[in-house]
């Protein structure tokens, strides 16, 4: 039974992987679709090419190790002095100034990168790389409730765009050093260099993927995740959590259908996160014209909001409680770790964040509704809490992201191999019942 469970459990994952590998093959290599071809060893861009990989891939770790130790001070400093959250409305007013003032096609932060890895336009701005990093940690800093991959993800982008300036590479060498910028943020930031690796290549089209494109960006993804190392940064470690060989939850016919159910409710909580980041910009935009304006209200209502539950546990990155007893991600590994509805207040606090002008990435905040929903499921459901949140933390994810298979790698890497299959299934039925559209505006 066990190993009927196993093998019922990996088969859509195989069917999955062969339509997106047959449905790449067929793509066309053109300047119009995201798929491209590594550069011939012996064409004359090859030598340039490779140094621009080198180039990318180290100086996004680098400055991906020098974002979370500034963020780690930030998180920190804030837990101290938690007053500096009355100061959220103004400095958006002044992060909204500084972005409409020197930001240009900065402002479109992770879209500008999805949408120039289709066109080529070369309208990725260096300033990109300081202006993110400055803006997420001052958000951060004064409590709004944002991530990390975001700001990773851009400042690899926009070092890759401006190495594809200075080294004049043709326009699939171009595109190539593109994901490989995103794979060396996302594996330095997170410390998953084949998630970020498998990331950067699913990203840019939903449900398509070349496999070409995945030697570059793992040797993008590991020598950024090298560069991070190199200087002393360790990331947070999941393996604690509760999801280790010994507490391998037995399969079987009980276990399957909860974890189906499960990740039903998943992919419907992604494709409300969607939902709800969309009507919140639109209604942000039609409210007041001024971004200026939108970032002084989106912090008001934050302020609000905290005084409305009580709490200040949803403010800021949540992967650790800021008080004894607090709400986080790794909170929500542990039985009444998370409450019943501290998945929709994380929700609520990062959609009026973000979609009011508040800067930092969507991911970190989605490991905690996935893995505080994962928590109230499993208790209701009489299964292993720690599964559940883990299957939660990459499930909601894979659904708002469109991304199931970096996804599944990504639990794989942080928790370990022996609940590959489940992570598989979960990632999947909650990338199908998501809905088509994604955070990410610009996916084909």
């Amino acid at each position: 039974m066990m190993w009927l469970c196993s093998m019922m459990s990996c088969v859509p994952l195989g069917l999955w992987i062969r339509k997106t590998w047959r449905g790449c093959e067929s793509c066309e290599m053109n300047e119009g679709n995201q798929a491209a071809t590594l550069p011939p060893l012996f064409h004359g861009g090859w030598l340039r090419f490779v140094i621009g990989v080198v180039i990318v891939a180290a100086v996004s770790g680098s400055l991906g190790a020098l974002f979370l130790v500034s963020l780690d001070f930030v998180t920190r400093f804030h837990a101290v002095h938690p007053m500096m959250l009355l100061g959220l409305p103004v400095v958006g007013m002044f992060l909204a100034w500084m972005y409409q003032r020197w930001g240009g096609n900065a402002g479109q932060g992770t879209h500008l990168l999805v949408k120039e890895m289709h066109e080529l336009h070369g309208n990725v701005p260096l300033r990109l790389v300081p202006m993110v990093l400055l803006a997420t940690l001052i958000t951060h800093a004064f409590g709004g409730s944002a991530g990390r991959e975001g700001t990773a993800v851009q400042m690899g982008g926009g070092i890759a765009a401006t190495v594809n300036r200075i080294f004049s590479l043709e326009k699939n060498q171009q595109r190539l050093l593109l994901m490989a910028g995103i794979a060396a943020g996302f594996g330095a930031v997170f410390g998953t260099p084949w998630a970020g690796a498998i990331f950067a290549v699913e990203l840019p089209v939903r449900g398509r993927w070349h496999w070409r494109l995945l030697p570059t960006a793992l040797a993008a993804a590991w020598l950024g995740y090298a560069a991070c190392l190199a200087w002393g940064v360790h990331h947070t470690d999941y393996r604690g959590c509760g999801l280790t060989r010994d507490g391998l939850a037995v399969p079987s016919f009980t276990l399957g259908i909860a974890v189906i159910t499960a990740a039903l409710c998943f992919g419907l909580t992604g494709r409300l996160f969607v939902a709800a980041s969309d009507l919140a910009t639109r209604g942000f935009a039609r409210a007041w014209e001024s971004p200026v304006w939108r970032a002084f209200w989106g912090g008001v209502l934050v302020i609000l909001m905290v005084m409305l539950c009580g709490s200040a546990d949803y403010l800021g990155l949540g992967v650790t409680a800021m008080r004894d007893g607090g709400v986080s991600i790794l909170s929500s590994f542990e039985p009444g770790g998370a409450d019943d509805w501290s998945w929709a207040w994380k929700l609520l606090f990062t959609v009026i964040t973000l979609s009011s002008g508040f800067k930092g990435g969507e991911v970190t905040p989605l490991f905690f509704i996935g893995a505080a929903l994962g928590n109230v499921l499993g208790s209701r459901m009489g299964m292993p809490v720690e599964l559940f949140a883990g299957l939660g933390l990459i499930a909601v994810f894979a659904g708002a992201a469109k991304t199931p298979l970096s996804c599944t790698i990504l639990g794989m890497e942080i928790f370990g191999l022996h609940d590959a299959m489940w992570f598989a299934l979960a990632c999947l039925i909650a990338y199908f019942v998501s809905g088509k559209e994604g955070i990410y505006r610009y996916q084909k």
